[in-house]
Parts: structure tokens; sequence; C-alpha cells
């Protein structure tokens, strides 16, 4: 098993920390995912071999792009996906 840590963008409240970890939990190979809001950190556990560039490219499709990458589209997205987040909970 390995681990990736990734620090994201857009990371706003409990719904974007949902959605995040949900959508990356029914990625085939992901094991178990913890995102921690106050740093944006996203640690994954993974029990496949999934490149860090396949994860980054998952989760700014999403509209949390890695530290620094994010863009208008992304940071739209992310409201989206903010709010969907939201009402799972």
């Amino acid at each position: 098993m390995s681990k990736e840590i990734i620090v994201i963008d857009n990371l706003k409240c409990g719904g974007c920390v949902n959605t995040v970890t949900k959508k990356l939990q029914e990625m085939e190979g992901v094991a178990n995912v913890n995102v921690v809001l106050k740093t944006s950190v996203v640690e994954i556990e993974l029990e496949k071999n999934i490149s860090r560039e396949a994860l980054i490219e998952k989760l700014s499709k999403w509209g949390y792009p890695e530290m620094g990458t994010s863009n208008l589209v992304q940071k739209a997205k992310s409201y989206v996906s903010c709010a969907i987040g939201r009402l799972e909970i």
C-alpha cells in the first residue's frame, strides 16, 4: 500500500471535504482518504498503483486543483461541488 499527500486549492467547508472524500473513495484502487479542512491536505492511501498526476487531474476536474494552480473555472466548479457535498452530509 502506498500513500499520496496533495495540498489543494478551493477547500472551503465540510461540504467540500465530503465531496473530495466521496469522489476519491469511488476511484478503483483507493483504500482510504483523509481530508483536513484547516490545511487543505488530502491524504490518499492506495491499494493499486495510481499515479500522483492522475489523482491531481481528477481533483482538478472536480474544482480542487493542486495548491497554487487554481483558475476561475476550477473555482466555479468547486462551489458547485461544495453545494452538492453539503446536501450529502
